[in-house]
C-alpha cells in the first residue's frame, strides 16, 4: 500500500551538488522543498578519525554498495552486458553530499568552444572534419551566458585558483588565492614555460584560507593532509554540499531532508509530472510525494534510468539514431600520460590534496590548429600531488619484477622520486554509445538495471597518442631519469572509478535532438527538470562539477520562473 503524502512545491531526487544547489536556491526564494536521498545524512563529525586508506580508498566507505543494484556494461551492441560488481570499478557517492563528499575537488570551467562545438568546428574546418557517427552538437547555451553562474558556483564553493590564460573570459577572479606550490609543481611549471606552454595552478574547492561564502557558510583552510579524494574532510576545508548548500537550505525553514529514501519513479500523466514514488530503504514502505515541480538531481546513470522507468521521453535507438533518452553517453575515464622516475631528485609526495597540481591547456579544445591531426577537441596536460598513500601508490619503472627483492628495492627508491604527467581527454559522443534498460538484469526490487554501451574509438586512440607524447615531453624537460609512457588498452574495461559520466538526457535548443532546454527543463514534461552531467552533449577535457554546478544555478532561475508562471521557458 503506497502512502500518499501532502503536496509540496518541489521535490528533488538526490542530495549531492545539484540537489543541494536546487534546494538552497528555491528555499531562499520562499518555496517548500523536500530533498530525497537514498543514503544516510552526514556531518563533518562523521569524517573524524577518517584517515584510513583501507576503509575509504580500498573498501569505498562513502560509495554506493553494489549488492542490491548496479549498472551493466558492454563494449558494443553484439555483446551481452554484465553487471559491474567490483566496488573498485564503480564508485558512485551515497549519502548527503553525494559525489561532493568524496571528490578530489578539481574545479575547472569548460571552454567557449565546448558549448558551440559543432558550429565552431564546422566554421573553422568544414563539415568533413566531423566523422559521420560522431554526434556532437551545440549545447543551446553559450559560455558567455553561463559565465555569471560559474562565478556563483565558485563563490559558493570558495574556489582557490589561478586564472588559466587560455580559458574563456572571466568577469571576476577566484574568491581565494591558489593553493601553495610544491617543488614538484614548480618543476612542472618551469618545464612547461621552457616548452612555450602556459601553466597555471589547478583551481580547487579546497580552501587555501579561511573563507565565508555569500550565504554565510564557513570553510576552513586546507591542511594538505593528503586524505582528500575518496574521503570526507573533517576540517570543513573541502567544499561539500553538507557544509555549503545543504545548511543554507536548512536555515530557510523551507527545507525537509528525507534520507534512506530511494526514488523509483517519476509519476507522470497528461504530459506533466505529479510527483515521485519512493521507497524507505530501511522498511520497504513506499510513499507518493506529490509536487508542483520535480527535479532529478541524482547521478547520470540514475537520472536516465528514472526517465526510462517512468516512460518519459523517447528511448534512444542506436541502430536507427532515433529517440533521445540515453543518447550521447560519454565516460571520462582512462586518464593517461607518462610517469617519470627521478634518480637525482626527491619530492615531498606525502603532502597533497585531491586537486593540488599544475596544468596547461595549450592542447585543450581548439587552442591549437587541428587541420593536420586526425581528431577534434583535445586534452589538458597536468600533474597532481595528491599525497601518495602507501597501499594504492607503489609505482616502479616498467620491467621491474612485480614482487621480491628487486621490487622492494625499486619501491623504496622511487616512493618519493616519481611524478606522473597525464592528460584529461575530451570525450566525444558516438551513435553506438548510449544508455538503456538492461533486458536481462534487474535490481533487488525487480526493476531493470541501467546498461552502458561504450568503448574506445579511433578518435580516442589518436588523441591519446598525441597527448601521451606531450606528457612525456614535459617529463623529459623536467629531467626525469626514466620515462614510462602509459599504454592504452584495446578496449574500455568498464572501470568507472572517477565518477565522471555524462549524457543520456542531453541539453540543446531543439526538442528533436535534445531532452532538455538550456534551463534543464524537459521538452516533453514542462514541470520536470533534469540536473547534472546527464545534460552534457559531450564530455569536455576536465572534471564536470563546476559546469554542472553552473548549469544548475542557471536552471534554478528557470525553475523559479516556472513556479510563478508555468509553461515552457524556451519556445
Amino acid at each position: 500500500m503506497v502512502k500518499k503524502l501532502p503536496k509540496v512545491d518541489v521535490v528533488t531526487t538526490g542530495m549531492g551538488w545539484t540537489g543541494g544547489i536546487v534546494s538552497a536556491e528555491l528555499t531562499k526564494a520562499g518555496f517548500k522543498v523536500v530533498g530525497l536521498e537514498r543514503g544516510e545524512e552526514r556531518t563533518t563529525e562523521d569524517y573524524l578519525h577518517g584517515h584510513d586508506e583501507v576503509k575509504y580508498t580500498v573498501h569505498k566507505e562513502l560509495m554506493h554498495k553494489l549488492n542490491k543494484d548496479t549498472i551493466t556494461f558492454r563494449n558494443n551492441l553484439n555483446e551481452v552486458a554484465k553487471p559491474v560488481r567490483n566496488i573498485a570499478s564503480l564508485t558512485i557517492g551515497e549519502g548527503t553530499g553525494g559525489g561532493g563528499a568524496h571528490w578530489g575537488a578539481q574545479t575547472h570551467r569548460y571552454y567557449p568552444y565546448d558549448f558551440e562545438i559543432r558550429t565552431l568546428t564546422e566554421k573553422k574546418y568544414g563539415k568533413k572534419k566531423i566523422p559521420k557517427d560522431m554526434l556532437i552538437q551545440d549545447w543551446g547555451i553559450t559560455y558567455d551566458e553561463l559565465e555569471p553562474y560559474y562565478v556563483k558556483f565558485e563563490e559558493m564553493a570558495g574556489i582557490s585558483g589561478e586564472v588559466d590564460p587560455l580559458a574563456g573570459k572571466r568577469s571576476k577572479d577566484y574568491p581565494n588565492p591558489p593553493m601553495r606550490k610544491t617543488p614538484s609543481m614548480k618543476l612542472f611549471q618551469k618545464a612547461c614555460e621552457d616548452l612555450g606552454y602556459h601553466p597555471y595552478t589547478v583551481p580547487s574547492a579546497t580552501a587555501s584560507q579561511f573563507y565565508k561564502n555569500p550565504d554565510g557558510e564557513q570553510l576552513s583552510a586546507c591542511q594538505y593532509c593528503s586524505f582528500c579524494g575518496n574521503y570526507g574532510c573533517e576540517y570543513g576545508a573541502k567544499a561539500d554540499p553538507i557544509v555549503t548548500v545543504i545548511p543554507t537550505a536548512k536555515k530557510t525553514g523551507n527545507f525537509e531532508l528525507r534520507t534512506n529514501s530511494e526514488v523509483t519513479r517519476v509519476l507522470y500523466e497528461n504530459g506533466k509530472a505529479t510527483g515521485v514514488l519512493y521507497r524507505d530503504t530501511r522498511t520497504g514502505v513506499e510513499y507518493e510525494q506529490p509536487a508542483d515541480l520535480v527535479v532529478l538531481t541524482s547521478y547520470t546513470f540514475n537520472n536516465v534510468r528514472l526517465l526510462l522507468l517512468s516512460g518519459i521521453g523517447t528511448p534512444y535507438n542506436p541502430k536507427t539514431g532515433t529517440g533521445i533518452i540515453g543518447k550521447n553517453y560519454c565516460d571520462h575515464h582512462t586518464i593517461m600520460g607518462a610517469t617519470g622516475f627521478f634518480d637525482d631528485e626527491k619530492f615531498n609526495l606525502y603532502i597533497g590534496t585531491g586537486a593540488l597540481g599544475m596544468a596547461c591547456s595549450d592542447f585543450t579544445v581548439d587552442n591549437f590548429d587541428h587541420s593536420n591531426v586526425d581528431f577534434i577537441h583535445g586534452g589538458q596536460i597536468e600533474m597532481h600531488q595528491f599525497g601518495n598513500e602507501p597501499i594504492s601508490n607503489n609505482a616502479v619503472p616498467m620491467g621491474t619484477p612485480t614482487w621480491g627483492k628487486e621490487f622492494k628495492k625499486a619501491s623504496l627508491k622511487y616512493s618519493n622520486r616519481q611524478i606522473s604527467v597525464v592528460a584529461q581527454r575530451g570525450i566525444m559522443p558516438w551513435k553506438q554509445h548510449y544508455l538503456d534498460l538492461d533486458p536481462n538484469y534487474k535490481d533487488a526490487y525487480g526493476d531493470p538495471l541501467i546498461r552502458a554501451t561504450f568503448d574506445y574509438t579511433d578518435q580516442d586512440r589518436n588523441l591519446n597518442e598525441f597527448l601521451v607524447e606531450k606528457c612525456a615531453g614535459v617529463l623529459k624537460k623536467m629531467g626525469a631519469s626514466k620515462i614510462d609512457k602509459h599504454v592504452m588498452p584495446e578496449h574500455f574495461g568498464g572501470n568507472f572509478t572517477y565518477q565522471h559520466d555524462a549524457g543520456g538526457a542531453i541539453m540543446g535548443n531543439d526538442p528533436k535532438t535534445s531532452a532538455v532546454n538550456k534551463y534543464l527543463q524537459m521538452w516533453d514534461c514542462e514541470n520536470l527538470f533534469v540536473c547534472g552531467a546527464s545534460a552534457f552533449p559531450h564530455f569536455g577535457t576536465t572534471n564536470p562539477t563546476t559546469t554542472l554546478g553552473a548549469l544548475t544555478y542557471h536552471a534554478t532561475e528557470g525553475m523559479i520562473k516556472y513556479l510563478k508562471k508555468g509553461g515552457q521557458l524556451v519556445k
